[in-house]
């Protein structure tokens, strides 16, 4: 910074009112006043005079940022925020994500990921920075998702704002903020454009076929406030739409003096839509927008900040019942809302929810992503939709034909006519996220491979997927199963132990190596056998303090299973060998273990084992499993190997 302007910004912060000065924070005040009113563009406009002059201050372009940033204008925002981090690096975390996404808007990806970094590092609990920690390459993921979609532009455009579209029978129906030529031409201060009505275009058969000229839809539905995102009941006898909150000539406004956003639903009747209502949930406190329908039309998606959203607008659901009345809306969750935006959601008649999103790690501004519902009613993976129907700016309004894989969404991009531009696309190839789940299965003891055995794979709910047999190797595959999804594997066969475990599969496509094994329930004894051994009665250790001989209730347990298949033979006699480690004298060893071994006897004998069946005697460190002799260093757990019981059958 140069000493001129050092000097400029210390008269501007003691106040003096000199002719230049005074001036300047004039117009920082109005653009103060009108940047908290949400009129961005005016504000811009203001800002942008007093730094072409050379006035830098930290708040000046903290406010200029976020107004371009607000209207879209990420490279601008990017420009501007990089003043402001060079004045001070060190900004809240929501600044730090505006600037991280405004990179990614100019192709900066290395320098947005240092950002999103620091983001992480001071917003570690948001879900922006969770999803950014867990998904470091998600650059390479959307490339993998990328060239699937071949996009063109709509040929209705204007060069005002034309955005979210939804099919009629054959007539495409969008917003736009054209000039219709009448005498109120209403401005929006948000960002200084028309106030959007509803408009529509014929579309023919052949989708490579031009769209009819736009028209002004719906004589009785647009007002002289917003209309947008239209979508109608496959009859034609409803629809849904966004307006400002403005019905029969009142427009209401919040505690704060703004007019926010409902969505009202309206009747066709006698060849006009009219009778035009809001929907109960909405209201003047918060905005509801964007609806889209279930394929059976008992639900409906949405965006909203009311209260109990994650972050600036999330997706919602709501029921819509048999006599038309509506449900209580139900937040999607956390897999789908971020505390950044999400909004426009679509739903395909093949059980996918498309929507728009900066929270997700995307290219910059809003990406459109999709997931999958599951049964359980939860969502699978989250998959942006990768490149060219994903750009560096604002993509958004997404809407497919419930017949083909064609349609339409919107998006900014630089190649537009207009701010925002209506593109059509013809999906070349389905986004499948998909997991091969495959493994061996071998015996536990032996590692030999498990033949025919029975393989079950299981939903989170345990409802039964599929059912399968492993061939002479041991090995088995359920084939291809969803990414990012919890499942169990169930496997059984005769003379084996059943076994389940739970399997999070993951949330790219490739294939799941799952190993298992089985263990013998039917375990072979004879003389010599040691019941005490992991493939008999699996007793690692009975349990005594250091230098106790009482049987603890943990050791009681392990006793249990030597008492039940004493008792299930009866002509059974075992000698009780009892060791313990190396610490103390030998002769002390000796002394602990023969008592050890008496107790464990004991409890046996009052327990219904006739004495002349059990032996038994201690060895003391006699014989150690490992290197833990007298001087040797070792661990806790190496000593305690040594302090082990053994029930060797004598008889049988």
């Amino acid at each position: 910074m140069s000493n001129k302007i050092k000097v400029v910004l210390i008269l501007l912060l003691s106040c003096l009112t000199t002719g230049a000065s005074f001036a300047q924070k004039k117009s920082l005040e109005k653009a103060d006043k009108k940047y908290s009113r949400f009129a961005y563009v005016d504000a811009i406009e203001i800002l942008e005079k007093v730094a072409k002059k050379g006035y830098k201050d930290e708040k000046m372009f903290l406010k200029l940022g976020n107004a371009y940033f607000f209207n879209a204008e990420y490279d601008k925002a990017e420009a501007v925020y990089r003043e402001l981090f060079a004045l001070n690096s060190e900004q809240n975390e929501q600044v730090i994500y505006r600037y991280a996404l405004s990179l990614k808007s100019v192709g900066k990806y290395e320098e947005a990921d240092k950002y999103l970094e620091k983001f992480n590092a001071i917003a570690s609990a948001d879900k922006r920075a969770s999803l950014f920690n867990d998904n470091r390459d998600y650059l390479e993921v959307i490339k993998m998702n990328s060239k699937r979609y071949y996009v063109e532009d709509a040929g209705i455009n204007s060069v005002y704002s034309d955005y979210g579209s939804s099919m009629n029978g054959d007539k495409l129906v969008f917003a736009t903020a054209r000039d219709t030529g009448g005498l109120s031409k209403k401005k929006f201060k948000w960002n200084n454009k028309y106030f959007t009505n509803l408009f529509s275009s014929d579309v023919k058969e052949d989708f490579d076929a031009p769209l009819g000229n736009p028209k002004r839809y719906g004589k009785k539905l647009n007002s002289k406030f917003h209309e947008a995102s239209a979508v109608f009941t496959k009859d034609g006898t409803t629809m849904y739409f966004t307006r400002n909150n403005y019905l029969n000539g009142q427009i209401r406004r919040n505690d704060s003096k703004d007019v926010l956003l409902k969505i009202y639903r309206a009747k066709w009747i006698n060849g006009t839509w009219s009778n035009v209502i809001e929907l109960p949930f909405d209201s003047d406190e918060y905005s509801c927008a964007h609806p889209a329908l279930s394929p059976d039309e008992k639900t409906m998606y949405f965006a909203s900040d009311m209260p109990g959203s994650f972050g600036a607008s999330d997706l919602y659901k709501v029921a819509i019942n048999p006599d038309g009345s509506f449900g209580t809306p139900v937040n999607l969750g956390s897999k789908i809302n971020t505390p950044g935006r999400e909004t426009f959601p679509f739903v395909s008649t093949e059980g996918e929810l498309y929507f728009a999103s900066d929270g997700h790690p995307g290219l910059g501004g809003l990406d459109i992503f999709v997931t999958k519902f599951k049964t359980d009613g939860t969502f699978g993976s989250v998959q942006n939709l990768g490149t060219p129907l994903n750009s560096r700016k604002d993509d958004f309004g997404f809407y497919m034909n419930p017949v083909g894989r064609t349609g339409f969404f919107t998006s900014n991009r630089e190649s537009g006519k207009g701010f925002d531009d209506i593109y059509k696309f013809t999906e070349l190839k389905k986004l499948n996220c998909e997991q091969v789940l495959e493994g061996i299965l071998r015996d536990v003891d032996t590692n030999e491979p498990v033949v025919d055995a029975q393989l079950t794979l299981f939903s989170a709910d345990m409802d039964k997927i599929a059912t399968i047999t492993t061939n002479k190797e041991g090995f088995y595959s359920f084939g291809t199963v969803d990414c990012d999804t919890k499942l169990f594997v169930r496997a059984d066969k005769v003379d084996y132990e059943t076994t389940e475990i739970p399997i999070n599969t993951p949330k790219l496509t490739g294939n799941t190596y799952i190993p298992l094994t089985l263990k013998k329930r039917l375990v072979k004894i004879e003389q010599g056998t040691d019941l005490a051994e992991r493939d008999v009665l699996d007793i690692p250790t009975i349990y005594f303090d250091l230098d106790k001989s009482f049987i603890r209730k943990d050791a009681a347990f392990e006793l249990e299973k030597v008492l039940a298949v004493m008792n299930q033979y009866p002509k059974m006699k075992i000698d009780v060998r009892s060791h313990t480690d190396s610490r103390q004298t030998k002769e002390y060893n000796q002394r602990l273990s023969e008592r050890r071994a008496k107790s464990t006897i004991a409890w046996l004998v009052r327990n219904g084992i006739s004495p002349d069946r059990i032996t038994g005697r201690g060895y003391g460190e006699t014989q150690l499993v490992n290197r833990c002799a007298d001087g040797v260093k070792c661990s806790e757990a190496e000593h305690q190997m040594n302090r082990r019981s053994q029930f060797i059958v004598v008889e049988f």
